[in-house]
């Protein structure tokens, strides 16, 4: 069984910022296999099989920062092992639309990675991270810019973004790690 975690904020007011764009990711995965969510271990659940692997896609309502604890919760519970989690979030230094599957990284300043961190006691799981940018006036604060809602332009590109991260997220659950990593670790801009 496979962990598929989109982080980011419950409540309607985080519901399109850029720091959600992995529950938007996990979102659309269950959206297009006509799946829904139940709420188990402090967070939102989806349990589904892609090809022969059971998965469960999770959002965790712990709010961003304290994602490690429903992570673990989760992991605990199914017996998952961490070379099995993959971890979806956004990141500011990647461009707006890019996609990168990394491991074995450093939480980079996103508090969310660095909870799940703490409670795994490790940095060997997997993670898709999905490019949002840093804020154009280089004086806005990073934290502001995250919770901020994603731009008119941004939207209307979401689906096509969104529909690439599902077929690269099936890509990862179908061939593994290596091979997502080679054929979607490259600029939106690109695909």
């Amino acid at each position: 069984m496979k962990l598929i975690v989109g982080l980011g904020n419950p409540g309607s007011e985080y519901l399109l910022t850029r720091h959600n764009i992995g529950f938007m990711a996990v979102d659309a995965l269950a959206q297009r296999y006509s799946s829904s969510f139940s709420n188990e271990k402090k967070s939102q659940v989806c349990k589904l099989r892609i090809g022969n692997e059971p998965l469960l896609l999770v959002k965790p309502q712990t709010y961003m920062n304290l994602s490690g604890t429903a992570v673990r919760a989760l992991m605990d519970f199914y017996k998952v092992p961490i070379e099995d989690i993959l971890i979806i979030h956004d990141e500011v230094d990647l461009s707006f639309g890019d996609i990168k599957y990394q491991k074995n990284r450093g939480h980079g300043g996103h508090n969310g990675i660095r909870d799940i961190h703490k409670h795994l006691d490790s940095k060997e799981y997997h993670r898709l991270r999905l490019g949002v940018d840093r804020p154009s006036n280089p004086r806005m604060n990073v934290a502001d810019y995250v919770l901020g809602n994603f731009s008119k332009s941004e939207l209307e590109y979401m689906p096509e973004w969104l529909n690439t991260v599902c077929d690269s997220i099936e890509t990862y659950i179908k061939d593994g790690f290596e091979k997502a990593a080679s054929q979607y670790n490259q600029s939106g801009k690109e695909k």
